[in-house]
């Protein structure tokens, strides 16, 4: 009988808890980018060229960039060091020096506490070698 009474009592808790505790709305930061993608066009090899990647916190906690790195050596990335307010905006600035001619698709990761965590951002492009002057 006791059984039966704790029984009874557990899931009467349970089944009360699950219908009156309502279902939280979760408080985030999140990236709205203005731009996600660049296309340089053609740029000449040798020659740092910067996309810059601009964003508001449209989320209601202060967004904070853990890290964010392109996929190679060639590109050097500079992002807000400081937390990002909501309704605030900051930019990323991917540089990317190119040595070798041709087409090139590159990409920048931005951890941060953004909803989802992780975004990409890409930039593209084609490298033209610069036309030496006769002499």
């Amino acid at each position: 009988m006791k059984r039966i009474l704790l029984f009874g009592s557990l899931l009467l808790v349970t089944v009360s808890m699950a219908t009156t505790v309502p279902n939280p709305r979760r408080l985030a930061a999140l990236f709205n980018w203005h731009n996600a993608t660049h296309n340089f066009g053609r740029i000449t090899q040798g020659k740092p060229v910067t996309a810059d990647f601009s964003f508001t916190n449209k989320g209601e906690l202060p967004l904070i960039i853990d890290q964010a790195k392109g996929s190679c050596g060639c590109t050097g990335v500079d992002y807000p060091k400081d937390a990002v307010l909501p309704g605030q905006s900051g930019v990323i600035k991917a540089t990317f020096n190119a040595a070798t001619v041709g087409a090139f698709n590159k990409t920048v990761t931005v951890e941060s506490n953004a909803e989802g965590g992780v975004e990409t951002l890409y930039f593209s492009g084609e490298v033209i070698t610069q036309d030496v002057p006769a002499q």
